[in-house]
């Protein structure tokens, strides 16, 4: 075994070759992206749809406001969820796959925290329509607290208490 390939097995407690890994690791992107990109598209594909109802026009401008933010974030959540296919497409053959799943995996970050904003501002125009309450930014910031929880707290907690040296 080559010194980068003792290393890469060393490091990862694989015995698999950089190459290997870059393989690995993005079949594993790909599962990931398809699972965000799917809510990604039905929850975008839902806000298109709103402009065209008849209640649309008698939203408060402050509502408005809130659905056009939300459905631009979506929009960006979908483009980052995405990238990772384009990325790939344009680089394949390249030799740079440990890259491009490096690129790719930020590129997934980005569009998990804007499908998160975009969740919270679905979340927040739909409460507001329902009921005009004070208590929707409370439950709002509950709500993205647990995102926030499972998303982020959890898997760094995970990956702190369990990676070992």
């Amino acid at each position: 075994m080559t010194d980068t390939a003792t290393n890469a097995a060393r490091s990862t407690g694989r015995n698999e070759t950089e190459e290997e890994r870059a393989d690995r690791m993005w079949v594993e992107l790909l599962q990931e992206i398809r699972v965000a990109q799917t809510g990604v598209q039905i929850l975008f594909g839902f806000l298109l749809t709103v402009v065209f109802t008849p209640r649309y026009a008698g939203l408060q401008d402050a509502d408005k406001v809130i659905y056009i933010v939300t459905v631009v974030l979506g929009a960006c959540a979908t483009g980052a969820l995405i990238g990772p296919v384009s990325l790939h497409r344009l680089v394949s053959g390249r030799r740079v796959k440990p890259q491009t799943v490096q690129v790719a995996s930020r590129l997934t970050f980005v569009g998990l925290i804007l499908l998160l904003a975009t969740m919270t501002s679905s979340l927040l125009l739909i409460l507001r329509v329902a009921t005009h309450d004070a208590f929707v930014p409370w439950l709002v910031a509950g709500v993205v607290s647990w995102y926030a929880l499972c998303w982020f707290v959890l898997p760094l907690w995970t990956r702190r208490r369990y990676t070992t040296d």
